[in-house]
Protein backbone atom coordinates (compact mmCIF):
# COMPACT_ATOMS: atom_id res chain seq x y z
CA UNK A 1 0.00 0.00 0.00
CA UNK A 2 1.79 3.43 -0.85
CA UNK A 3 1.64 6.02 1.56
CA UNK A 4 0.78 9.44 1.26
CA UNK A 5 2.68 11.96 -0.37
CA UNK A 6 5.92 13.46 2.55
CA UNK A 7 5.59 17.01 2.35
CA UNK A 8 8.89 18.83 2.17
CA UNK A 9 9.79 22.16 3.18
CA UNK A 10 12.67 23.66 1.03
CA UNK A 11 15.60 25.18 2.86
CA UNK A 12 18.07 26.27 0.33
CA UNK A 13 17.65 29.89 -1.10
CA UNK A 14 19.53 29.88 -4.12
CA UNK A 15 20.79 33.22 -5.06
CA UNK A 16 19.01 36.12 -5.26
CA UNK A 17 17.99 39.75 -7.00
CA UNK A 18 17.98 42.42 -4.89
CA UNK A 19 16.07 44.41 -6.35
CA UNK A 20 13.18 42.68 -4.45
CA UNK A 21 12.52 40.42 -1.19
CA UNK A 22 13.20 37.26 -1.13
CA UNK A 23 9.75 35.16 -1.39
CA UNK A 24 9.83 31.92 0.80
CA UNK A 25 8.05 29.17 -1.81
CA UNK A 26 5.28 27.32 -0.66
CA UNK A 27 5.28 23.32 0.48
CA UNK A 28 5.42 20.88 -1.96
CA UNK A 29 4.93 17.35 -2.07
CA UNK A 30 6.93 14.65 -2.73
CA UNK A 31 6.50 11.16 -3.67
CA UNK A 32 8.68 9.66 -0.90
CA UNK A 33 8.04 6.29 -1.65
CA UNK A 34 8.33 6.30 -5.52
CA UNK A 35 12.02 8.24 -5.15
CA UNK A 36 13.05 5.33 -2.76
CA UNK A 37 11.90 2.89 -4.91
CA UNK A 38 13.57 4.31 -7.88
CA UNK A 39 17.05 4.87 -5.82
CA UNK A 40 17.14 1.24 -4.52
CA UNK A 41 18.99 1.01 -7.97
CA UNK A 42 21.70 3.08 -7.32
CA UNK A 43 22.24 2.93 -3.56
CA UNK A 44 25.70 2.36 -3.31
CA UNK A 45 24.99 2.20 0.69
CA UNK A 46 28.14 4.78 0.96
CA UNK A 47 28.77 8.33 -0.77
CA UNK A 48 29.08 8.21 -4.54
CA UNK A 49 31.61 9.32 -6.55
CA UNK A 50 30.97 12.17 -8.82
CA UNK A 51 30.29 9.70 -12.01
CA UNK A 52 28.03 8.00 -10.02
CA UNK A 53 26.63 11.52 -8.88
CA UNK A 54 26.25 12.20 -12.84
CA UNK A 55 24.35 9.09 -13.62
CA UNK A 56 21.99 9.15 -11.19
CA UNK A 57 21.04 12.99 -11.53
CA UNK A 58 20.72 11.78 -15.61
CA UNK A 59 18.65 8.82 -14.64
CA UNK A 60 16.45 10.98 -12.74
CA UNK A 61 15.69 13.02 -15.47
CA UNK A 62 14.85 10.10 -17.69
CA UNK A 63 12.22 9.48 -15.16
CA UNK A 64 9.86 12.67 -15.32
CA UNK A 65 7.16 11.25 -13.31
CA UNK A 66 9.18 11.24 -10.42
CA UNK A 67 9.48 15.17 -10.93
CA UNK A 68 7.43 17.04 -13.82
CA UNK A 69 4.43 17.40 -11.26
CA UNK A 70 6.83 19.63 -8.92
CA UNK A 71 7.73 22.11 -12.22
CA UNK A 72 6.48 25.75 -11.22
CA UNK A 73 6.90 28.60 -13.73
CA UNK A 74 7.48 31.93 -12.59
CA UNK A 75 9.33 35.20 -13.83
CA UNK A 76 10.34 36.39 -10.29
CA UNK A 77 9.95 33.74 -7.68
CA UNK A 78 13.01 30.99 -7.34
CA UNK A 79 11.39 27.43 -6.23
CA UNK A 80 13.35 24.18 -4.87
CA UNK A 81 11.87 21.16 -3.87
CA UNK A 82 14.07 18.36 -1.58
CA UNK A 83 13.61 15.33 -3.44
CA UNK A 84 15.50 13.10 -1.40
CA UNK A 85 17.83 12.79 1.35
CA UNK A 86 19.47 9.74 3.15
CA UNK A 87 23.01 9.75 5.10
CA UNK A 88 25.15 9.17 2.01
CA UNK A 89 23.05 11.50 -0.86
CA UNK A 90 20.77 14.45 -1.73
CA UNK A 91 18.55 15.43 -4.34
CA UNK A 92 17.24 18.74 -5.38
CA UNK A 93 14.68 20.29 -8.31
CA UNK A 94 15.37 23.73 -8.97
CA UNK A 95 13.16 25.81 -10.79
CA UNK A 96 15.01 29.07 -11.98
CA UNK A 97 13.13 32.44 -12.41
CA UNK A 98 15.00 34.61 -14.90
CA UNK A 99 16.74 36.87 -12.33
CA UNK A 100 18.55 34.09 -10.68
CA UNK A 101 22.02 33.99 -9.45
CA UNK A 102 23.64 31.47 -6.89
CA UNK A 103 26.78 33.65 -6.98
CA UNK A 104 30.12 32.25 -6.46
CA UNK A 105 29.85 29.76 -3.81
CA UNK A 106 31.67 25.84 -2.69
CA UNK A 107 29.84 22.62 -1.32
CA UNK A 108 31.73 22.50 2.10
CA UNK A 109 33.50 19.04 0.43
CA UNK A 110 30.39 17.68 -1.71
CA UNK A 111 30.94 16.38 -4.91
CA UNK A 112 27.12 17.20 -6.99
CA UNK A 113 26.11 16.88 -10.35
CA UNK A 114 23.36 18.96 -12.70
CA UNK A 115 21.10 17.63 -14.98
CA UNK A 116 19.07 20.08 -16.88
CA UNK A 117 15.37 19.37 -17.69
CA UNK A 118 14.05 22.39 -18.52
CA UNK A 119 15.52 25.48 -20.15
CA UNK A 120 19.39 26.75 -20.41
CA UNK A 121 21.62 27.10 -17.05
CA UNK A 122 25.44 28.75 -17.16
CA UNK A 123 27.99 27.96 -15.48
CA UNK A 124 30.85 30.33 -14.34
CA UNK A 125 33.95 29.33 -12.83
CA UNK A 126 36.05 32.47 -11.28
CA UNK A 127 39.13 33.62 -13.03
CA UNK A 128 40.29 36.42 -10.38
CA UNK A 129 41.16 39.54 -12.50
CA UNK A 130 40.88 38.14 -15.67
CA UNK A 131 37.85 36.22 -17.97
CA UNK A 132 35.81 33.91 -16.38
CA UNK A 133 35.14 30.40 -17.88
CA UNK A 134 31.57 30.16 -19.08
CA UNK A 135 29.38 27.30 -19.87
CA UNK A 136 26.18 26.69 -21.20
CA UNK A 137 24.05 23.56 -20.66
CA UNK A 138 20.61 23.27 -22.15
CA UNK A 139 17.78 20.65 -21.61
CA UNK A 140 19.18 16.96 -21.83
CA UNK A 141 22.71 18.01 -20.51
CA UNK A 142 24.64 16.98 -17.18
CA UNK A 143 27.76 18.73 -15.43
CA UNK A 144 29.30 17.17 -12.62
CA UNK A 145 32.26 18.50 -10.26
CA UNK A 146 34.61 17.58 -7.24
CA UNK A 147 34.61 18.00 -3.78
CA UNK A 148 36.88 21.52 -4.12
CA UNK A 149 35.16 23.30 -7.09
CA UNK A 150 33.82 26.73 -6.99
CA UNK A 151 31.43 27.93 -9.13
CA UNK A 152 28.44 30.71 -10.07
CA UNK A 153 25.46 29.06 -11.89
CA UNK A 154 22.38 31.17 -13.09
CA UNK A 155 19.52 30.87 -15.51
CA UNK A 156 20.48 31.42 -19.01
CA UNK A 157 18.10 33.69 -21.76
CA UNK A 158 14.84 31.71 -23.14
CA UNK A 159 12.54 29.55 -21.08
CA UNK A 160 12.34 29.46 -17.34
CA UNK A 161 14.93 26.69 -16.51
CA UNK A 162 14.97 23.59 -14.00
CA UNK A 163 17.42 21.51 -13.22
CA UNK A 164 18.01 18.19 -10.89
CA UNK A 165 20.78 18.19 -8.26
CA UNK A 166 22.28 15.24 -6.56
CA UNK A 167 25.12 15.71 -3.88
CA UNK A 168 27.08 13.35 -1.90
CA UNK A 169 27.80 13.82 0.98
CA UNK A 170 24.83 15.20 1.42
CA UNK A 171 24.98 19.48 1.80
CA UNK A 172 26.41 21.03 5.41
CA UNK A 173 28.37 24.11 5.46
CA UNK A 174 28.85 25.80 1.92
CA UNK A 175 31.39 28.80 1.78
CA UNK A 176 30.52 32.14 -0.29
CA UNK A 177 33.00 34.02 -2.02
CA UNK A 178 33.10 38.24 -1.40
CA UNK A 179 34.93 40.36 -2.88
CA UNK A 180 36.22 43.20 -0.55
CA UNK A 181 36.92 46.60 -1.29
CA UNK A 182 40.50 46.64 -1.80
CA UNK A 183 40.32 43.39 -4.15
CA UNK A 184 40.77 40.66 -1.64
CA UNK A 185 38.54 37.63 -2.84
CA UNK A 186 37.08 36.21 1.41
CA UNK A 187 35.32 32.78 1.67
CA UNK A 188 32.51 33.56 3.51
CA UNK A 189 30.63 30.39 5.47
CA UNK A 190 27.03 29.61 5.28
CA UNK A 191 24.97 26.80 6.02
CA UNK A 192 22.95 25.19 3.38
CA UNK A 193 19.06 27.27 4.06
CA UNK A 194 21.53 31.02 3.38
CA UNK A 195 21.20 32.89 0.25
CA UNK A 196 24.81 34.05 -1.95
CA UNK A 197 24.85 37.67 -0.25
CA UNK A 198 26.19 38.91 -3.99
CA UNK A 199 23.64 37.84 -6.35
CA UNK A 200 23.16 38.77 -9.91
CA UNK A 201 26.13 40.33 -11.01
CA UNK A 202 29.04 39.05 -8.72
CA UNK A 203 30.76 37.18 -11.60
CA UNK A 204 31.30 40.52 -13.77
CA UNK A 205 32.77 42.33 -10.65
CA UNK A 206 35.36 39.51 -10.29
CA UNK A 207 36.04 39.82 -13.55
CA UNK A 208 36.52 43.66 -13.62
CA UNK A 209 39.74 45.96 -13.17
CA UNK A 210 38.77 45.90 -9.08
CA UNK A 211 41.30 43.55 -7.52
CA UNK A 212 43.30 42.63 -10.62
CA UNK A 213 45.84 43.75 -8.87
CA UNK A 214 45.55 41.48 -5.87
CA UNK A 215 45.32 38.22 -7.35
CA UNK A 216 47.86 36.56 -5.16
CA UNK A 217 46.68 37.40 -2.37
CA UNK A 218 43.07 36.74 -3.20
CA UNK A 219 43.66 33.26 -4.78
CA UNK A 220 46.01 32.58 -1.45
CA UNK A 221 42.87 33.57 0.61
CA UNK A 222 40.89 30.93 -1.38
CA UNK A 223 43.16 28.10 -1.03
CA UNK A 224 43.31 28.55 2.47
CA UNK A 225 39.82 28.65 3.03
CA UNK A 226 39.43 25.93 1.05
CA UNK A 227 41.66 23.53 2.29
CA UNK A 228 41.36 24.15 6.03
Amino acid sequence: MSSPPRVVPARFRFGRDPESELVQPSLVHADELMLRRWYRHHDRKGYLTRSELALLAEDLSAHPELWRHLLRRSPDQRHYVQMFLDAHVEIWLICWCPTQETGFHDHGGSRGAVAVVQGMLSETLPNIGGEHRRALYRRGDCFSFGASHIHDVQHAAGDPAASLHSYSPPLGEMGFYELDDGGTLTRRPGDSDEESADGPGQAARLASGSGADESPRALATVTSAITR
